[in-house]
């Protein structure tokens, strides 16, 4: 299995490469990253590891990362810290678009890929609740940009009928060790607003092999 991260210096994508390198002995781990220097050594000297670098609107580049790929893992995410200050005119969500398109000129073609959203992407399966009323109303607030590329990157993945993709909704996450989660809707009972890191990348990366949210964007939260 060869394995692609994006999004991979950050948090979330060290816990999803050490979580695959915990998981899959014998999978080839691209990283893609805009400063391969920020990549730990453990990882970086790691023999499963290769890193590549580059930006996201560096075409030849991805080209080349995603060359015999079997599954794309993604933690790309706008900085929702940033407040008003993010850039407007979803320049994630574009990029998304680069990418779906290289995926499918791939050859042979990259079918599967897991990302991280939030849900300021709604979904017709959500139900009403009022803490994630109260959740994406501040956001959509206090950091409207932000707020308006999580939404554009649900419309971007919406229409791709062909691609394998799975949109992981997160709440507020945490540097929580625990590794269990509960998967649904806003407004299943069994949903929380917190979900640890940990956690996050435990289920994404056994949604590779489970894939029970195929073409799906579940709420993933802490139990």
């Amino acid at each position: 299995m060869r394995i692609l991260f994006l999004g991979a210096t950050g948090s979330v994508g060290l816990e999803l490469i050490q979580r695959c390198l915990d998981t899959f002995s014998q999978a080839t781990l691209v990283i893609y990253a805009r400063q391969p220097s920020k990549v730990p050594a453990e990882i970086a000297q790691n023999r499963s590891v290769i890193i590549i670098q580059g930006q996201l609107d560096d075409e030849l580049s991805l080209k080349k990362a995603l060359e015999g790929v079997d599954v794309v893992l993604s933690a790309l995410g706008p900085h929702v810290q940033k407040g008003p200050f993010y850039s407007s005119g979803t320049p994630l969500a574009k990029a998304y678009e680069r990418i779906c398109s290289y995926m499918h000129s791939a050859q042979p073609p990259v079918k599967r890929i897991i990302l991280l959203g939030t849900t300021s992407i709604s979904d017709s399966n959500d139900g009403s609740d009022w803490a994630y009323t109260t959740m994406v109303t501040t956001v959509s607030l206090l950091a409207r940009n932000a707020y308006k590329e999580f939404v554009k990157i649900g419309e971007v993945f919406s229409k791709e009928k062909d691609l394998d993709y799975t949109i992981i909704r997160v709440p507020v996450l945490t540097h929580d060790k625990s590794t269990e989660s509960n998967a649904g809707y806003i407004g299943d009972s069994k949903m929380t607003v917190f979900l640890s890191r940990a956690a996050y990348a435990a289920f994404a990366v056994n949604e590779i092999q489970r894939r029970e949210w195929v073409q799906k964007m579940p709420l993933v939260t802490s139990p």
